[in-house]
């Protein structure tokens, strides 16, 4: 991928303390972007108040952009709850006034690892976790949305990303997860028809089996010694979690859904794709990109071969999806 194809684009990714939002700020760093780095894990804050926002995680928006300026970007963090729009809509004001516009935005806002109860049915679940969840990771996502898409208007180009967890429709462990994730495939749909003549795409994207920062402390391993998690050989998940070894075996790294998002960033054709769902395998073997260690990790290839084939969002698929009742009645809405 050439460098800094992305110079003088401006970013946002709301969600940037750590994982993905974390890889995928770096690495349009590493493309040249300069990229607002959102959330609510600050470093001043956590000083102030003697704890940090995400009970047990050290991560914070400072560091990333630290690292998005040290990859060759320009990090800029700012504390952001984007669940609140009062605080959403001042950062889009001051993304206003210093650049005048924005050309990528990332909602990543998750937070719903310690609220999720894999394996629990929905009505024996903790239901204030699960609200939270939809609140955190759903309703976060429409108000930056709502906010941060007026100033992609109007410069000819742009690109919306909702970061899921899947390339298919099938359910996912836990109801109120489930419906966090099919969602945001589901907006990154919604917003590309509504934008579709407006220059701005939108697509929901996946990372594979990750290796963020609260895998690896859960392997008991790096991102520099990884590797040293499989050699115990065991190929059986837990309970409750996909925690096989094996399987971490295929993992990747934050910046390698990063990369996916800079190829389509760049993309010139990216608009052909608007509305749909992709992989960073996926994207990776169209691309071309590579992980950090120069590998090309295929999540999807090998889950298939371990588990069972599953269905992913293909032609079929959307084909059920355009055109709807509402588009044939009133074509011009739009």
């Amino acid at each position: 991928m050439p460098a800094k194809i992305l110079r003088g684009k401006i970013a946002l990714v709301a969600g940037a303390t750590r994982g993905a939002g974390r890889g995928i700020a770096v690495a349009l760093g590493e493309a040249g972007a300069t990229v607002y780095c959102t959330g609510r894990s600050s470093r001043k804050l956590s000083r102030k108040l003697s704890r940090p926002a995400t009970p047990g995680r050290p991560e914070t928006i400072e560091e990333t952009a630290e690292l998005v300026t040290a990859a060759g970007g320009h990090g800029i963090a700012v504390r952001v709850d984007h669940t609140d729009p009062a605080q959403v809509k001042n950062l889009c004001a001051r993304i206003k006034r210093r650049h005048k516009g924005l050309d990528i935005l990332v909602n990543d806002v998750w937070g719903g690892d310690a609220l999720t109860e894999f394996g629990k049915p929905f009505w024996t679940s903790n239901l204030e976790n699960g609200l939270a969840m939809l609140k955190q990771a759903i309703h976060s996502h429409i108000i930056t949305s709502h906010y941060a898409v007026p100033l992609m208007l109007g410069r000819g180009h742009g690109i919306i990303f909702e970061i899921t967890d899947g390339d298919a429709f099938y359910y996912r462990g836990n109801l109120f997860y489930d419906l966090v994730k099919i969602s945001v495939i589901r907006l990154a749909f919604a917003m590309a028809r509504e934008l579709r003549k407006r220059g701005v795409v939108s697509v929901a994207l996946t990372p594979g089996f990750l290796r963020s920062e609260r895998v690896l402390e859960h392997f008991g391993v790096t991102e520099t010694n990884w590797k040293q998690a499989g050699k115990n050989n065991i190929n059986q998940n837990s309970a409750d979690q996909n925690d096989a070894p094996a399987d971490f075996m295929v993992s990747e790294s934050p910046r390698y859904v990063g990369r996916a998002v800079v190829a389509l960033a760049a993309d010139l054709k990216v608009k052909e794709k608007s509305g749909r769902v992709f992989s960073s395998w996926g994207l990776a073997r169209e691309y071309g990109f590579t992980d950090l260690d120069g590998t090309r990790p295929d999540w999807g290839r090998y889950a298939r071969r371990k588990y069972g084939k599953y269905k992913i969002c293909d032609e079929k698929f959307y084909s059920y999806w355009v055109p709807g009742l509402v588009e044939l009645i009133f074509p011009d809405w739009f």
